[in-house]
């Protein structure tokens, strides 16, 4: 077990909604049972990252949780509030949701696009005010595209279009922030500087922060819970530094690896140990129970 060491930061709000949770949840494709009467309870106020290899389940769950995929069976309630069963700008006001492909109308400028996170908030005339022009501006600010506003959102890079629609998510002003793979697209320094900021938004105002992450060695970094999911079942869930074992990474991921303590941050390193760092050469994990013929 390693001791979890998260930079020291004063929360200076409570959250205001109690904690996500499924209950019972079924969720399918095309006739194909994806997620199978899973029950989960994510802690309000915190960042809680959810990993686990391709097709596990993890965007899948996310979109039950934010209403973007209707549910086969059970429900997802914020507290004591069923979400399955709210108006869905009632449920725009509580949960900010940015999805894994997002796809902006053309010409639309970036200031507009971002002031579109501002529609919950606003009367039947949907007429912008002076706050939300504030909020828009902030938000363009703290995610670095201040500068882009006035620019068509279909002519930016891939990471500058991430970054444009989290300002989106973060001009919401939601108690709760539902993130599927959020560094996509961001070179290493605007992933880390997004992690920090969701991490400030969750100890400043007590948002709760869920997000879907495939790199485990930032997911171990910046969440105060993580979820580990194989097959679309939940395998473990915890501290970082309860989670992430080498047992979990090789039965949920097929990793082999050796998890350190992280230099900077105290959580969980993993190291994979790939085929030519075995001293036998094997293509086979330590403990793999993989058959070596077909």
């Amino acid at each position: 077990m390693i001791d979890t060491v998260h930079p020291a930061a004063p929360r200076v709000r409570e959250p205001r909604t109690g904690p996500l949770a499924a209950h019972g949840v079924s969720i399918g494709y095309d006739g194909r049972r994806v997620i199978d009467g899973l029950d989960l309870e994510l802690p309000a106020g915190r960042i809680t990252a959810i990993v686990g290899p391709n097709a596990c389940g993890k965007s899948t769950l996310l979109r039950g949780l934010a209403r973007l995929h209707p549910l086969d069976a059970g429900r997802v309630t914020l507290g004591d509030q069923d979400v399955t069963r709210m108006a869905r700008k009632e449920l725009a006001r509580l949960v900010g949701v940015l999805p894994q492909s997002s796809v902006a109308p053309d010409g639309v400028r970036v200031a507009e696009l971002v002031g579109r996170g501002r529609y919950p908030h606003q009367g039947w005339f949907g007429r912008h005010s002076s706050d939300d022009d504030a909020v828009v501006m902030r938000s363009l600010e703290a995610t670095g595209v201040a500068d882009l506003a006035d620019r068509p959102v279909d002519e930016l890079s891939g990471g500058q279009r991430q970054r444009v629609w989290i300002a989106m998510v973060l001009a919401q002003e939601t108690d709760v922030v539902l993130l599927d793979e959020p560094t996509t697209y961001l070179d290493v320094t605007h992933q880390v500087e997004l992690l920090d900021l969701l991490h400030d938004l969750n100890r400043e105002r007590g948002t709760t922060v869920v997000m879907v992450l495939h790199e485990l060695n930032l997911a171990a970094r910046y969440a105060d819970h993580l979820v580990v999911m194989s097959a679309g079942k939940v395998v473990a869930q915890g501290a970082p530094g309860d989670v992430l074992d080498e047992a979990t990474v090789l039965d949920a991921f097929g990793l082999d690896a050796r998890v350190v303590p992280d230099p900077v941050a105290g959580t969980p390193m993993i190291v994979p140990v790939g085929r030519h760092h075995r001293p036998d050469g094997s293509l086979a994990p330590t403990g793999s129970t993989e058959p070596s013929g077909d």
